[in-house]
C-alpha cells in the first residue's frame, strides 16, 4: 500500500502560521512527542472533516538532532543533516536550529490559529518556541518585493515527483525534505531601484510576470542562478510578512523537494555564484535570518511514532 504523505503538495493557500520549536532538556520530550503525533493526525483529518473546502492541513517536519534525540528510526533519511552555512564572497546562507517545523495553512485565518494554539498547549511543557511567522497572500502571489513568486513551481502530477521521496530510500518514501529561510527585505534600498534595475535583479517583467530572454537576462539575475534545471524542481510555498511600522517586511521561503541536494545546489548558486562570486543579486536587498533543514514523515510514520 503507498505511504500517505502529509500535505506538501498541496498549493500556496491564503492564511499560513510557520513555527519553529526547539526542545528542552527535560525528561518529558518524549512524551510529549508522542502525544504531538496523535494531534496532527486528529487536526489533519478533522480539517477534512470539518473544512472540506477551506484546503486547511498541518505538515510537521523533524530536524536532525530532534530526529536523534526522540531515537526514530535508523539510518536515518539518506540526506537529513544539520544544515552547514553556505558563504560566498559578500553573503552567507546562515543555519539556525530547529528540532520542529510547523506549516499550518488554510482559507481562514480562524483554523490556522486553532491549529498553532492546540500545538503550543502540547509542546509548551518540553520545547521553546523560536520563531512564529504569519504568512499572508500577496495580491496575485507576490512578494513584498513586488513580483510573483513561486512561477517556476511544478504542477500537476510533478509537484510529487519533485516534492516527494520515491523508491531511491524506501524506507522514507512518500516523506519530503523541506528546507526553510526567513528573509528581511531592505525596501528603502529596493525602492530606490527603477521597476528596470528592478526587474534585471530578478530576470523577470514586474507587472506581467514573464521572464526576460536568455541574451539580456542578467547572469546574476535571481532567476538565472535559482533555477537549476527542469529535471531539479522544488515545491515553494513561500509567503510574505512583516510589520510595516517598523519596516521588518519579509518572505519566509519554504520549499519540499524529494532530494535535499536540489536545494543545495540552489543556494550554492546564489550565494558562493556561478562562476564563483556571481552571486545572486537579490541577496544585496533579502537578508537570511534563519536556515534549518527537516524532514516531513509520512502520516503513516506519525502514527508508528505515536
Amino acid at each position: 500500500m503507498k505511504p500517505e504523505s502529509q500535505n506538501v503538495t498541496d498549493y500556496t493557500n491564503d492564511n499560513t502560521i510557520f513555527m519553529v520549536w526547539n526542545f528542552k532538556d527535560s525528561p518529558e520530550v518524549g512524551d510529549v512527542f508522542k502525544k504531538l503525533c496523535k494531534l496532527i493526525i486528529n487536526l489533519n483529518n478533522s480539517a477534512n472533516v470539518r473544512f472540506p473546502v477551506s484546503r486547511a492541513s498541518c505538515v510537521m517536519g523533524i530536524g536532525h538532532d530532534a530526529w536523534l534525540k526522540l531515537q526514530l528510526p535508523v539510518p536515518l533519511p539518506k540526506e537529513l543533516v544539520n544544515f552547514a552555512p553556505i558563504a560566498g564572497e559578500k553573503h552567507t546562507a546562515i543555519s539556525s536550529k530547529g528540532d520542529l517545523h510547523f506549516h499550518i495553512r488554510a482559507d481562514t485565518t480562524s483554523i490556522c490559529y486553532d491549529m498553532a494554539s492546540a500545538i503550543s498547549d502540547v509542546l509548551a511543557p518540553a520545547a521553546v518556541s523560536i520563531e512564529e511567522i504569519h504568512g499572508f497572500r500577496y495580491w496575485d502571489s507576490r512578494s513584498i518585493l513586488g513580483f510573483v513568486d513561486g512561477t517556476e513551481n511544478p504542477h500537476g502530477q510533478d509537484r510529487e515527483l519533485f516534492g516527494i521521496v520515491g523508491d531511491e530510500d524506501a524506507a522514507y518514501k512518500g516523506g519530503s525534505y523541506l528546507f526553510v529561510q526567513k528573509y528581511i527585505h531592505d525596501l528603502t534600498a529596493w525602492k530606490s531601484l527603477s521597476t528596470e534595475e528592478q526587474e534585471k535583479v530578478i530576470g523577470r517583467s514586474k507587472s506581467n510576470d514573464i521572464e526576460m530572454d536568455d541574451d539580456v537576462k542578467p547572469s546574476n539575475s535571481h532567476i538565472a542562478l535559482a533555477n537549476v534545471g527542469d529535471d531539479m524542481k522544488i515545491v515553494r510555498d513561500n509567503m510574505p510578512f512583516g510589520n510595516m511600522s517598523t519596516n521588518e517586511m519579509g518572505t519566509y521561503f519554504i520549499a519540499y523537494a524529494s532530494t535535499f541536494t536540489t536545494v543545495q545546489k540552489m543556494l550554492n548558486n546564489m550565494f558562493i555564484g556561478l562562476p564563483e562570486g556571481n552571486y545572486d543579486r537579490i541577496l544585496d536587498f533579502s537578508i537570511p535570518k534563519t536556515g534549518s533543514l527537516f524532514f516531513v514523515p509520512t502520516f503513516d510514520m506519525i502514527d508508528d511514532f505515536s
